[in-house]
């Protein structure tokens, strides 16, 4: 037998969302939230992502993350696969109750299904770097990761990744 389904109240007024202590998110015109994860630890940036209601309803009971792909068109506990779970320390809201914030522990050491920690492992050069880097105007990437935790094709198989366009 199935849990009940986390209730999220109806938003009614400015006043209840921001400063009132009922949970009322507002998703999107595709149902969907944005969430950012972090380490617990570290703070240290490891995922972005989106939740629907019942993603968001499934990691408030169980303490692990879980989210809603939008490539797949899925519901997906994070680690289900790779064994990487997200144990949440803790969830936040901001203040128009439109964005969550989880703080995890990640088993494994990894978030990133392509075998870093992090899905942030590239960066973007900006401003005085970039006029001086970027010859013929195109953006070249500078990795800040370099070394995989995991090989994904150990992970997951040969399967094509569903996210990649």
């Amino acid at each position: 037998m199935a849990a009940d389904p986390v209730k999220f109240e109806a938003r009614v007024s400015v006043e209840q969302v921001e400063e009132g202590s009922d949970l009322a998110p507002r998703f999107d015109d595709r149902g969907l939230i944005t969430v950012v994860t972090t380490d617990a630890d570290s703070g240290e940036l490891l995922m972005q992502g989106y939740m629907n209601a019942e993603a968001l309803g499934l990691t408030i009971r169980s303490g692990e993350a879980h989210y809603y792909s939008r490539s797949r068109q899925t519901l997906w506990h994070k680690g289900a696969t790779s064994g990487f779970v997200q144990k949440v320390r803790e969830l936040l809201i901001d203040d128009d109750q439109d964005c969550i914030w989880l703080k995890v522990d990640v088993a494994g050491g990894a978030s990133c299904h392509v075998g870093y920690r992090s899905c942030f492992y590239r960066r973007v050069p900006t401003g005085p770097e970039f006029e001086q880097r970027q010859q013929d105007r195109r953006i070249e990437l500078e990795w800040t990761d370099t070394e995989k935790v995991f090989d994904p094709e150990e992970v997951y198989g040969n399967a094509p990744n569903p996210t990649v366009l």
